[in-house]
């Protein structure tokens, strides 16, 4: 973090960062999950820190990730073939590529998009 500090006692350095107006602890989190557009990333049992300086929080994750996509659900399909008429097929295909908006999915379909 700072030069020099390589295998500084850890109190010490807490010490220095208070003084320098930087918090740090540890947080209890027994998952992270970080949702994007096609995938979701969770960390189960994870090793969290947060960090605040000069207000502003940053935080450090660390542990054993894995990827979820976002798939699309049989509700949603059975959504999109009933408000616009079409196969299953064809509802899924637009639900995807429409990342899963159902309404954005019905609209191009009836051709209102």
């Amino acid at each position: 973090m700072f030069p020099g500090m390589k295998g500084m006692d850890p109190k010490k350095m807490q010490g220095m960062m208070k003084q320098l107006g930087i918090k740090s602890e540890e947080i209890d989190a027994e998952r992270v999950v970080i949702e994007g557009k096609t995938k979701t990333i969770v960390i189960e049992n994870p090793s969290v820190t947060a960090i605040n300086m000069q207000g502003k929080k940053t935080y450090t994750v660390m542990g054993e990730e894995r990827e979820e996509s976002k798939g699309i659900s049989k509700e949603d399909i059975e959504m999109v073939v009933t408000q616009a008429d079409v196969s299953p097929e064809k509802a899924e295909a637009a639900l995807k590529k429409n990342d899963g908006d159902i309404a954005e999915a019905i609209l191009e379909l009836k051709g209102e998009n």
